[in-house]
């Protein structure tokens, strides 16, 4: 749009064949990206400076390249008058001098191999904005920047543990005989029975079961992290389609006082309304922490029941409880009988000097099968290996 207000001859063909040379050649920095922007989007040496003045305005700062590509020397006209065939380019005068932006020497530093100056750390001066954004702890984040963020998380998978049920599904590379089958079949041949069925188990993915701390202390991470679930399993995740996938919607809770079912809210029809319809339903958000009291009403209510047994659990806390931490454990150990996989997901384990002596971290880090930061978007990385 930029470009196209700037004159230039720019339109959906040209913008898809930038995408294409960007990854052909896997842009990965400001310079690489102004070459597959100046290769696709400039057709004219005129069109150089404003398209010098767009990427300028919208990555920041001068171009990153503008003293290393040569300029386009001026011809002169057919009819001999020496003016200069293009407007703004170097012009020479009577004396045979040329005025303006010269084609460098081959000794001078211009003049080198321009994809070995590509790869100099001074064009790589510009961090993109997707960069910042990934390194970032969620603290840090403003709203606009945590909606930036939802678009990063699109690109992340999670392919939760499958589990075998007691079904059976018809294959033919199946170990377990289907006579039943056979002899449907064989009815159509007289009798014989000319190849034998086989059926083997169905499996669908693993129930995933994420309670997340929304205290004070853990209130910034609990967006993003809602937010990376809605990604993952938001409105798009409707009952055809999560049978299609072999699996069933995540169920998600959240504890600060009391426990609060949040699972309806993942159906939201953005990311806005998902975390608008959260806070409407948890009314102890931003609230203390009593992470025994809401596992044991969980195990209770909904983990023994059978919503726990064979899933995996994701508990996003920073292990601050006002509770007992005896009782923390006691329902640790109780949830680990019941469930697949336990996952914890604490801010707090981002320091290389953390460790779980006291409070309920203490009491819940034994029954853990593996322990997680997820403070910023390169962090959570680890925990979707971790789940799965």
């Amino acid at each position: 749009m930029a470009l196209h207000s700037a004159s230039l001859p720019v339109g959906p063909d040209r913008c898809e064949r930038l995408a294409r040379a960007s990854m052909v050649m896997n842009a990965s920095s400001l310079a690489e990206l102004r070459a597959c922007a100046l290769a696709t989007m400039v057709s004219d040496p005129r069109q150089l400076p404003a398209f010098d003045r767009v990427f300028a305005a919208i990555f920041g700062g001068p171009s990153p390249l503008g003293a290393l590509l040569p300029r386009v020397p001026s011809f002169p006209r057919p009819d001999g008058d020496g003016a200069s065939a293009s407007p703004g380019l170097s012009t020479a005068d009577p004396g045979g001098r040329t005025a303006g932006p010269q084609i460098a020497e081959a000794g001078s530093p211009a003049g080198g191999d321009i994809d070995d100056l590509l790869e100099r750390p001074a064009l790589r001066q510009v961090a993109s904005a997707t960069e910042r954004l990934r390194s970032r702890d969620f603290t840090e984040l403003s709203p606009d920047e945590l909606r930036q963020l939802v678009s990063l998380m699109r690109e992340l998978t999670l392919a939760v543990p499958p589990r075998r049920t007691r079904r059976y599904r018809g294959t033919r590379q199946g170990k377990r005989p289907d006579l039943r089958r056979t002899m449907r079949e064989a009815q159509r041949s007289g009798g014989e029975v000319i190849r034998l069925a086989r059926r083997a188990r169905v499996t669908r993915s693993r129930r995933l079961v994420v309670l997340c701390d929304i205290s004070g202390s853990m209130e910034p991470y609990a967006r993003a992290l809602l937010l990376l679930l809605y990604v993952l399993y938001g409105a798009q995740w409707q009952g055809a389609q999560a049978r299609q996938r072999g699996g069933s919607r995540p169920e998600l809770f959240s504890f600060a006082t009391r426990l609060t079912r949040l699972t309806p809210a993942l159906a939201a029809a953005s990311p806005d309304l998902m975390l608008r319809r959260a806070g409407e339903a948890a009314p102890d958000w931003s609230g203390g922490t009593r992470i025994g009291a809401a596992l044991k009403e969980f195990n209770d209510r909904y983990g023994a029941p059978g919503m726990a047994r064979g899933a995996v659990v994701l508990i996003i806390s920073d292990g601050w409880d006002t509770g007992n931490p005896e009782l923390l454990g006691q329902q640790m150990a109780r949830l680990s009988r019941l469930a697949y996989r336990i996952v914890w997901a604490n801010p707090r384990t981002r320091s290389a000097s953390y460790r779980p002596e006291v409070g309920g971290m203490a009491a819940a880090w034994p029954f853990c099968d593996a322990v997680v930061s997820a403070h910023n978007l390169d962090a959570l990385d680890d925990l979707l290996a971790a789940l799965s």
